[in-house]
């Protein structure tokens, strides 16, 4: 089945993927494109989590989301999924998401995390992230934004998703979905193009195309095989990238401090007074 990885991948590598568990919260518009990848990969084991069905809402860019899939469980259909592309593989499912109670057995045994969740369960990813370093996992999250694709991985050892991004208690929901989004795109080569007036930081709404999410993908996979193979050590947060396609452009380079870098704090002024 992975005869066609030679050449990039090779049959020792390939042993070793059939070894590794991947754990994958969300499988939405880039969970479920991320747990295809990682299944024609040869990954041999999963743990899924998500808790909602498929909708009509979901057919522009989700990759489970069909007319035969519509009111299914996504954690069940991807669940299937992964089946079909390699019937060899294990696949544990968490139909009620990930939350305080589970986050132990969702994580054991888990060699890495690739971060699915919506953009706005801020509660259910720092949750995870918290978890995760704790337990030595890295953990890569990629967003869809606009035509692009922003990227993060976070070491263990290093940088926390909190630090980073400068989100705590107490702050407001808004606030911290700003920092996210921040944070995430420092160079925000979105907004050459994006029309801001679709975009609620409020109520949890915004854009989203498929071809972003598979370009999620692709960068998520390969920052994976870097860490899953030992091929060197990835490009740690506070280290960014963003892919943009439309832009012809690819930004990249070190936010020291993250969201509390002085340029950041500025950005995060001009921003909070648009959108708020």
């Amino acid at each position: 089945m992975y005869s066609r990885n030679r050449g990039l991948i090779d049959e020792v590598e390939q042993q070793l993927l059939a070894t590794r568990c991947i754990a994958i919260p969300g499988l939405g518009g880039v969970g479920g494109i991320h747990t295809a990848t990682f299944a024609r990969l040869g990954i041999g084991r999963f743990h899924l989590a998500d808790l909602d069905l498929f909708e009509e809402a979901n057919f522009n860019r989700q990759f489970g989301a069909s007319v035969d899939t519509v009111g299914r469980a996504k954690v069940e259909v991807m669940a299937e999924w992964v089946a079909k592309i390699n019937p060899e593989s294990e696949v544990v499912s968490f139909p009620e998401g990930i939350h305080a109670g589970n986050i132990d057995a969702f994580l054991d045994g888990v060699d890495l995390v690739v971060d699915g969740l919506d953009f706005f369960a801020l509660d259910a990813r720092r949750l995870l992230f918290r978890e995760a370093a704790e337990r030595g996992i890295y953990v890569i999250t990629a967003g869809p934004i606009g035509f692009s694709c922003a990227m993060l991985v976070f070491d263990p050892r290093g940088t926390t998703f909190d630090d980073y991004f400068d989100i705590h208690d107490g702050q407001e929901v808004f606030d911290q979905r700003l920092r996210f989004a921040l944070g995430l795109t420092p160079r925000a080569t979105q907004l050459a193009y994006m029309d801001l007036g679709h975009v609620d930081l409020r109520s949890g709404k915004g854009p989203s195309l498929a071809l972003a999410t598979d370009l999620c993908a692709g960068m998520a996979a390969t920052e994976a095989i870097r860490i899953l193979l030992k091929r060197g050590r990835p490009p740690c947060a506070p280290r960014y990238f963003q892919f943009d396609p439309y832009c012809r452009i690819y930004k990249k380079g070190v936010m020291p401090w993250g969201n509390r870098n002085p340029i950041q704090r500025a950005k995060l002024w001009y921003l909070r007074r648009k959108l708020g």
